[in-house]
């Protein structure tokens, strides 16, 4: 079945795993997801993922997800650029998430990248989500 927010889905499911206590997600594979999952394993969300490749082309990967004393380390994770109103920002008005504690994973020309390296590399782009 397609999916109208490729992202939004991998998104939502984390969100559920975690309210389960789950220790593993799986979701379809593609690019552009295992670009913001590379973010989110730098900046330590998640502890690591592995793609599975299955026969007819399809494949998917298997989020690990974190937990310290037995609670999510991630407390919060929302779409902020949906497909229906797309979110852009330059490099001097990127989001701070809550204080400087949470993280934005931005798209842009340079890449998939947190909030913090686009302004080391002083990019802006589309906001993906925000995670805290």
């Amino acid at each position: 079945m397609p999916v109208s927010d490729p992202l939004g889905d991998m998104l939502t499911r984390i969100r559920n795993a975690q309210m389960r206590r789950k220790s593993k997600v799986s979701t379809p594979a593609s690019s552009f997801r295992e670009r913001v999952l590379d973010v989110l394993k730098d900046e330590g969300y998640i502890r690591d993922y592995s793609r599975t490749d299955y026969q007819g082309g399809k494949s998917e990967f298997e989020i690990e997800l974190k937990y310290h004393n037995g609670e999510p380390v991630i407390k919060e994770i929302n779409r902020v650029s949906k497909p229906g109103r797309r979110v852009y920002s330059p490099v001097r008005d990127l989001p701070t998430v809550a204080n400087g504690l949470g993280v934005a994973i931005l798209s842009t020309p340079k890449g998939v990248m947190s909030d913090s390296r686009a302004r080391q590399e002083n990019v802006g782009g589309e906001i993906l989500c925000n995670v805290f």
